[in-house]
């Protein structure tokens, strides 16, 4: 969900307000996801290298997504979608990570969409998370250990901004996956661009290395 600091810019905003624009977009896409009957929808909304960004932007962010925990979990609820957070949870306060908890919690029960949310998550860290912890052989074994070993491999990859890079995402998940690259700004990501990336996605053979 790239661009939230540009679309600020663009409009001489603080970029504290590209991101809650963002949040904003994030709110509708779920949504949309769920209506167009997706599975499950996995976003990257803080990874491990945004901790390198301004004091007053890393603080804005961390209470802007408490907030959003708070207010949005009840109507994810209620529309049947289940949350969880994968990442490290070194950095975060202890409140933060009780309302992830919470979250998770509150939703476990439903099973219309899964919603993961990348939060302090990086892909190389997650796998050197699961390389500490392996003894094993197969790569099955191997993804018993990430971060969310009940997550499906991802289908179709999103990146919004003109960006054309994984930016260190699932990167053990996204092997086979599609990428689907767009100019358009995260906050100004709508429905129809959901769609036409679904569309693009559905017109492309997948072999897996097959013929």
């Amino acid at each position: 969900m790239d661009g939230n600091a540009r679309w600020a810019t663009q409009r001489d905003l603080a970029v504290l307000d590209g991101h809650r624009q963002g949040a904003q977009t994030l709110k509708q896409t779920v949504k949309d996801a769920v209506k167009h009957e997706l599975a499950e929808l996995t976003v990257y909304a803080f990874s491990t290298e945004n901790w390198s960004r301004p004091t007053d932007e890393v603080d804005g962010l961390m209470a802007m997504f408490a907030e959003l925990i708070r207010s949005e979990t009840p109507e994810l609820k209620e529309h049947g979608v289940s949350m969880r957070f994968i990442g490290r949870r070194q950095g975060l306060s202890a409140e933060l990570r009780d309302q992830m908890d919470w979250a998770t919690d509150e939703t476990a029960d439903n099973s219309r969409m899964k919603l993961f949310v990348a939060f302090n998550y990086g892909g190389r860290a997650e796998l050197v998370d699961a390389a500490r912890a392996f003894d094993g052989e197969t790569e099955e074994e191997f993804a018993a250990l990430l971060y969310a070993p009940d997550m499906t491999d991802p289908d179709l990859v999103i990146r919004t901004s003109g960006e054309h890079r994984l930016s260190n995402y699932l990167l053990w998940q996204t092997a086979y996956s599609e990428l689907h690259f767009t100019d358009v700004l995260w906050p100004d990501f709508c429905e129809d661009d959901l769609v036409a990336a679904l569309r693009e996605y559905e017109s492309r053979g997948r072999r897996f290395g097959a013929r």
